[in-house]
């Protein structure tokens, strides 16, 4: 491992329930991501990533203003988007907004990029699905060249050239931390080595230890690009609750209905309460109490050998008291177990 394991939380603003089971207002979850944040950093979380989406069941469209105002309610938690879709936004002011947030942060900010898991925002903004590729591919480039912080000299098909131009305000003293969220393809894996980037893996189902081969194909990678050794991270839901029974009977309505309504977009199958126990005793479910949680992720940190554990600690209507008492608990208990097991 190239650094101690850091432990933190992503949300992706998913529009909460109250008691009765009623939505609560999108600005009344978005203030909610903010406590959610201050509580993380007060109990010990490293990191708190903040997910972009542009549809009905998450509130979030813009993490970088919700980051900009837990940076000024917070002291020492890293603050980054989780992810930022690179392909549908512009990649000078996206460089922009994340080092105001470095500025405001007093240093504190990373940014994610990725392509993000869901499209609403190609249309949105006036792109075209059938330039997914190349829209990511062209944006990532002229990033990686807005990291080096020189005067730009970039063209591609999909944004307007840049002749020698300097972008502000620059990131104070250091270059602007920046991961690649993956799913696990080959190409993405190769790709985050081709531009010297972290890789952050979104696992969201299965043994972990099936990436493996993953961390494997991204090392040789950096190696043959000449690239030095860089961190690998990875991302799962999870909730922590006192016991393991009653981790799993709060969190299985919620999930089933975060699960279910996106698999009836994409053609899955609704969720059984046996896939739910397997996902959490054989998968990357981490659900349980402090205990089992800690050794859950100890376990697969050590596999992949990795350098960040990011929880996702929302899911669906899974309410803010319940996710407030899971940080908590995730930030008192869980991190200290973890860094004790693997020391």
């Amino acid at each position: 491992m190239i650094h101690p394991l850091e432990l933190g939380v992503d949300t992706f603003g998913d529009v909460t329930a109250s008691a009765g089971g009623t939505p609560l207002p999108y600005a009344e979850v978005i203030r909610n991501v903010v406590e959610e944040a201050v509580l993380a950093d007060a109990v010990g979380v490293d990191f708190i990533g903040i997910g972009e989406h542009h549809r009905d069941d998450f509130a979030v469209s813009a993490p970088d203003m919700l980051l900009a105002t837990i940076a000024g309610r917070t002291q020492r938690i890293q603050l980054g988007s989780a992810v930022t879709v690179l392909s549908s936004d512009d990649p000078v002011r996206v460089f922009q907004r994340f080092s105001t947030l470095d500025a405001l942060s007093n240093g504190r900010a990373e940014i994610m990029v990725g392509r993000g898991s869901f499209t609403e925002s190609f249309p949105l903004f006036g792109f075209k699905l059938a330039d997914y590729e190349q829209l990511f591919e062209e944006k990532l480039n002229l990033f990686v060249e807005l990291l080096k912080q020189q005067p730009v000299t970039w063209r591609g098909e999909t944004r307007a050239p840049l002749t020698n131009q300097r972008v502000f305000p620059p990131v104070e003293g250091r270059r602007l931390k920046t991961w690649i969220g993956v799913g696990g393809t080959p190409e993405s894996i190769i790709r985050a080595a081709k531009y010297g980037l972290p890789l952050m893996i979104a696992i969201i189902g299965g043994d972990p230890k099936r990436f493996v081969p993953h961390v494997d194909l991204y090392h040789r990678a950096l190696d043959q690009f000449g690239q030095p050794k860089l961190p690998v991270g990875f991302h799962s839901h999870g909730y922590v609750a006192a016991t393991d029974e009653q981790a799993r009977e709060e969190l299985w309505p919620d999930y089933k209905r975060m699960r279910d309504r996106i698999g009836s977009e994409r053609g899955w199958p609704p969720m059984t309460r046996v896939e739910f126990e397997r996902e959490i005793e054989q998968g990357s479910l981490y659900c349980g109490s402090p205990e089992t949680v800690a050794r859950k992720i100890a376990a697969a940190a050590t596999a992949l050998d990795a350098a960040r554990f990011d929880m996702k600690y929302s899911a669906g209507p899974l309410s803010h008291e319940k996710m407030m008492r899971c940080i908590e608990l995730y930030g008192r208990k869980v991190i200290p177990l973890v860094r004790e097991m693997m020391a």
